[in-house]
């Protein structure tokens, strides 16, 4: 039986699709880097303590996306902008340390200069961390700066107040 080029194209494609979904399901779970070390660890003792394998994924998926929940909620109903950086860089941080430990093993397949694999892997650090940062920031509404406590009486925007004086 004679192998042509022919029949390659196929598994080229496929292979270039299998890895394109890796790299992203690695980047993925980069960005959940905390809730995941979460999960992974509850799910361990839980596995350890005797739940047993399907007892230990249950309680390891709930505990981090319970983790994940709790961050949103927290940065969400926080009224506190330092509150809500502090919370958000708990999440983030870890994100991006996992992002620039993966983008530097990624880099490493195909760029021989040291100095381009770690410029690669800053650039990932910062892509995941900020990634990171955005998903569980999403929720927090945005506020006017407080001193603590409502804003009221508010000055109306200046095309609103020449419209109300014709």
């Amino acid at each position: 039986m004679h192998w042509s080029h022919r029949h390659a194209r196929p598994w080229l494609v496929l292979n270039t699709f299998g890895i394109g979904l890796f790299c992203w399901l690695i980047l993925a779970l980069a960005v959940y880097a905390l809730p995941f070390f979460v999960a992974l660890s509850v799910g361990m003792l839980a596995f350890r303590d005797g739940a047993g394998v399907v007892g230990a994924l249950l309680i390891g998926i709930s505990s981090g996306a319970l983790t994940l929940a709790a961050g949103q909620v927290a940065v969400a109903v926080s009224r506190s902008l330092t509150l809500r950086v502090a919370i958000a860089s708990v999440f983030a941080i870890p994100a991006a340390i996992a992002g620039y430990h993966v983008m530097f093993a990624l880099s490493q397949l195909g760029v021989p200069s040291p100095v381009w694999r770690e410029a690669f892997a800053c650039v990932g650090a910062v892509c995941i961390g900020g990634t990171a940062w955005a998903r569980l920031t999403v929720f927090a509404k945005t506020r006017p700066l407080e001193t603590g406590g409502a804003v009221e009486n508010m000055p109306a925007p200046l095309l609103t107040a020449a419209r109300r004086e014709r």
